[in-house]
């Protein structure tokens, strides 16, 4: 076990080609953690793989030695914070208070908070978690950072989606140790700004998906009405008119006719905002003034509104193939064969049906071939696979109009997001579907949708 602990999950010796990676130093810096929890022994893992030497105050050493890496140093609370000058705050809110006596030797110091409150502590309290470590030890520096990272992130190295860490702290020289740390780690930081926004960044982990709310009620309130249309059109007007009893179609037929209606409006939605920021853009003569509320957003949640087509286009390709399947449809062929006797036709066979379905199933398939291709493009892992020309190609050139004012010069810089929220401006690039980052009015996409 203790071989698997020490096994680095950054290689120290990174491409010299690349720059934009963090090179840890010859002379590794010596960190800090206060605590021995899970989230300690994995933050403590993941220090020691990505070169930093790690020395660990417990409570009770002897007992909890084990549990960290070797190469970490597992000692007493007071001798754990004599020497780094960073150290990991990795204990609750509640235990803050037992740490008051090691005021003095950790003045001047940095405070990383990692904590996070339950959703409960949140509206109890009105200075988060880190405001209160900085009130009580008012002559360090404390910085919010790596509370939205998991420990099963930490052991098994940052993946795409979970690759940012929220970083805010009071002192510019304290978050910039922090991030070029957190660099080193495989990370990457943003800047959230004073130490103010830190009830703002340990919110983030209490959120079930924020981005989904407003698609997936989009999606729900189209389906509702357009289950609501079939449902007058092919169950209730035959049953108040002819006397015909369907509602046997109300969880497949009706289901499915309704689907695909869904998955168009969507896809539709998908596009339009683009077209009208466009025609916004070219009436105000200038792509430097920022978009109205109402398209901001909507041009945020493209990426969900793309998903959510897709999805709805998935399922009707699944009730289609279960059509065939159902009770009522064997009766359907029943009947038909009995009428073909009863009218003595020997073949039954309507050339322009014939064509007509087939032509129907093949651009079917055809249409939810491209959308799949599209869809799974969208995906971070996938995407951040993909080169610049093999992105553009998969999601062809368009004009596309973002929520920014950046140079659009070749294609090499990458615009500013504006938003007042700072969480948006944080998680912009979870917002984007079919390469919706792509420049103001440009035919030239990014090279990924994803933050690179």
């Amino acid at each position: 076990m203790s071989g698997e602990m020490d096994k680095p999950l950054i290689s120290l010796h990174l491409v010299d080609s690349d720059s934009s990676l963090a090179k840890v130093p010859d002379e590794a810096p010596k960190v800090g953690i206060l605590g021995s929890g899970d989230f300690a022994r994995s933050l403590a893992t993941r220090l020691v793989g990505s070169g930093f030497k790690v020395v660990v105050g417990s409570r009770n050493p002897k007992r909890t030695a084990g549990l960290f890496p070797s190469a970490a140093q597992v000692t007493f609370q007071e001798e754990a914070v004599s020497s780094p000058e960073v150290i990991f705050v990795a204990v609750f809110r509640e235990h803050y208070a037992s740490l008051c006596s090691l005021s003095e030797q950790l003045v001047g110091k940095i405070l990383v908070d990692v904590s996070n409150p339950t959703e409960q502590e949140h509206l109890q309290h009105r200075e988060s978690n880190a405001e209160y470590l900085a009130s009580l030890f008012p002559t360090c520096t404390v910085v919010k950072a790596f509370n939205v990272i998991s420990a099963w992130t930490l052991q098994a190295g940052p993946r795409d989606g979970n690759r940012q860490v929220p970083i805010c702290s009071d002192q510019p020289e304290a978050k910039r140790a922090v991030s070029e740390m957190a660099l080193a780690m495989g990370f990457m930081p943003v800047d959230m700004g004073s130490l103010a926004s830190a009830r703002e960044v340990e919110a983030m982990p209490l959120r079930l998906l924020p981005a989904w709310k407003v698609p997936t009620l989009l999606a729900l309130g189209l389906f509702v009405c357009f289950y609501a249309y079939n449902f007058v059109r092919d169950v209730l007007q035959p049953y108040m008119q002819e006397s015909q009893n369907k509602f046997f179609k109300l969880p497949v037929s009706v289901v499915n006719t309704t689907l695909p209606c869904v998955a168009y409006v969507l896809l539709s939605l998908v596009y339009l905002p683009g077209v009208l920021a466009a025609a916004l853009q070219l009436q105000r003569g200038t792509k430097y003034q920022r978009f109205p509320d109402w398209l901001d957003h909507w041009l945020q949640h493209r990426k969900q509104i793309g998903l959510l087509s897709f999805f709805c286009a998935a399922l009707h390709a699944l009730y289609s193939f279960c059509l065939p399947l159902r009770r009522a449809h064997r009766y359907d062929l029943v009947n038909l064969a009995v009428k073909q006797v009863l009218a003595n036709k020997s073949h039954l066979w309507v050339e322009e049906e014939v064509w007509r379905m087939e032509i129907y199933l093949s651009l079917g398939v055809l249409a939810l071939g491209t959308l799949s291709l599209l869809a799974v493009t969208s995906l971070p892992s996938i995407a951040n696979s993909l080169n610049w020309r093999e992105f553009s190609f998969v999601r062809m050139p368009r004009c596309v109009a973002t929520s920014s004012a950046g140079n659009t010069d070749s294609g090499t810089r990458r615009p500013e997001f504006q938003s007042q929220d700072p969480h948006l401006r944080a998680l912009h690039h979870q917002t984007s579907f079919l390469g919706s980052q792509s420049f103001c009015c440009s035919l030239v996409p990014v090279s990924t949708p994803y933050g690179h």
